[in-house]
């Protein structure tokens, strides 16, 4: 008999907050995918009476200007969850590349890529994030530009160090000199051995983008009204903080897909550490 799909899947997988992550995660990927279809309104329709409290017919209630507040919450998946993905893989894109640079050519590469780096960490990062945000303009597309300004030295750090310990390493002299160019050295011997450590860490850094950009959006520097976006849905319910379900339900879908990236990035840690993955192999026997 054929094990269960739960029963092929590797032991740190298996474990509750990995299934929790999982779950959750793709339940918001399939909103934000098929939200056209599952929302019962428009979100941008005002045709709800104003402020109703949950209940059939508005399963979440409805804002100050009579709107589903469930709708604009999965129509909200479809403006906060992309752009948080594809904020996470620019931050790698260029954070990577620029720290496995300064790690394999060091001198001048590195310490200009490191000092750069020194300078963004200097600054508070949410402080930094408003400051840039509010420097080129409230929008959605500026706030994302600003927390991508804060997030690529995390990366270029963490590959730098990475690239470090590897380039001294055997096969990758070994590759040199069999005449390896540099970028083919980088692509194939030096960049297999940073991925996992490197994709751990965007993973669980979707979470921190996903409230930095809700955040800027609270604060008025990215999403404008009538966007239904998440932060911007927040800031709304404190207007009229009487209503607990405007700010609530908004607030609660940010919560959830922090808490299953995070706990996505956790189980892909153990995963890919051969000793934790051994522990917790052992612990299930």
């Amino acid at each position: 008999m054929r094990r269960p799909l739960l029963g092929r899947l590797p032991e740190a997988w298996r474990q509750p907050l990995a299934v929790v992550g999982g779950v959750l995660a793709v339940a918001w990927l399939v909103v934000a995918l098929a939200a056209p279809v599952l929302a019962p309104h428009d979100p941008l329709a005002q045709e709800l009476p104003r402020l109703a409290a949950p209940g059939p017919g508005h399963w979440f209630g409805t804002d100050q200007l009579g709107r589903d507040i469930l709708s604009r919450v999965m129509y909200g998946a479809r403006v906060s969850i992309p752009l948080t993905l594809l904020l996470v893989a620019l931050s790698v894109l260029i954070g990577g590349l620029l720290g496995a640079c300064a790690g394999y050519f060091g001198r001048w590469v590195d310490e200009t890529i490191m000092r750069v780096a020194d300078l963004v960490f200097a600054f508070p990062t949410v402080i930094l994030a408003m400051v840039v945000a509010a420097a080129l303009g409230a929008s959605l597309a500026n706030a994302v530009l600003a927390v991508l300004v804060v997030a690529w030295p995390a990366y270029a750090r963490v590959t730098r160090g990475l690239v470090l310990g590897v380039r001294e390493r055997e096969f990758v002299l070994s590759g040199r000199l069999l005449g390896f160019s540099v970028w083919r050295s980088l692509r194939v011997d030096v960049l297999p051995n940073v991925t996992g450590p490197v994709l751990v860490l965007a993973t669980l850094d979707i979470g921190t983008a996903l409230l930095l950009l809700s955040g800027l959006s609270f604060l008025g520097l990215g999403a404008k009204p009538p966007s239904p976006e998440w932060g911007a849905m927040v800031a709304s319910g404190v207007e009229v903080f009487d209503s607990w379900w405007v700010a609530t339900f908004p607030g609660l879908a940010i919560l959830t897909v922090v808490l299953a990236f995070n706990f996505l990035g956790d189980t892909l840690r153990d995963a890919l550490d051969p000793r934790t993955a051994r522990a917790i192999k052992e612990r299930a026997l």
